[in-house]
């Protein structure tokens, strides 16, 4: 996906950690994936069971050995549909795992950008109303269970990075369950659009980004490209790629992967 790239980028760019592509995504994937053979690889991988973090965080010290590993597995490519059973050395090494989620929004210039949360009546808490316009870190209700599962399984913590056009919030998944079993955050449904074209309704949670942490601005926007995919029986699917752009990570972006390291041995 296009947030993967640049958040794998801006945390490369640091030269304190690195990030490699690790969870299979259906959502926008790059040019040279979009195959009969990718979505393929994909169904099997959810037949599996396979919800993993979009990214797996290393430390700089530890590139060398996790490079050496990811060939041995046969490349990035093929990383994202191994059985986990065979990544416990990779996963060793991690001390973050990134679920990353697009936000094709400006959030500087989305309405209730910039407004403060106050007591709503609904909820007895501090927020927003539920029409409100402003930036959040998405979480979905039905990737909630099982990306608790793979951080208690593997004692790797997950954090969840939003991309926008021009800022990035983060947060932990723990905090972000928090949150919603308190009641601060509810849950909305929305409609997903799949790369087949197809549609489906999904229960998520909007997390304020008053409520997260910064993760990041851009260094320059991307630059939008038509392009389309052709099915088996000749359909065309048309959809926009998002090529270019960067994103630099603030001290706050870095104070999490910090924190995230030194828990880790």
């Amino acid at each position: 996906m296009w947030s993967e790239r640049r958040i794998a980028e801006a945390i490369n760019a640091t030269g304190r950690y690195w990030a490699i592509a690790y969870g299979p995504s259906g959502v926008a994937p790059d040019q040279q994936d979009l195959s009969d053979e990718y979505f393929d690889r994909l169904a099997q991988a959810e037949a599996l069971g396979i919800k993993r973090p979009d990214l797996l965080v290393v430390r700089w010290a530890d590139l060398p050995r996790a490079e050496k590993l990811v060939n041995g597995l046969g490349g990035p490519a093929g990383l994202q549909f191994r059985r986990e059973t065979e990544l416990r050395p990779l996963l060793d090494l991690a001390v973050v795992g990134l679920e990353c989620e697009n936000s094709l929004w400006r959030a500087e210039r989305m309405p209730a950008f910039g407004k403060p949360l106050t007591l709503q009546r609904r909820t007895g808490r501090l927020g927003l109303a539920k029409s409100a316009v402003l930036p959040t870190v998405i979480l979905k209700e039905q990737d909630r269970g099982p990306l608790l599962a793979w951080e208690a399984a593997n004692a790797i913590p997950i954090h969840i990075w939003q991309v926008f056009f021009d800022r990035a919030w983060g947060i932990s998944l723990q905090e972000a369950c928090r949150l919603i079993q308190e009641g601060a955050i509810e849950p909305t449904e929305q409609v997903f659009h799949a790369p087949s074209g197809a549609t489906t309704r999904k229960v998520i949670y909007k997390i304020w980004y008053q409520l997260a942490y910064s993760v990041g601005g851009s260094g320059s926007e991307p630059a939008l490209m038509a392009q389309f995919i052709e099915e088996k029986n000749g359909k065309i699917l048309p959809y926009v790629r998002f090529e270019g752009g960067s994103l630099h990570l603030s001290s706050e972006g870095i104070a999490a992967l910090d924190r995230a390291a030194e828990q880790r041995p």
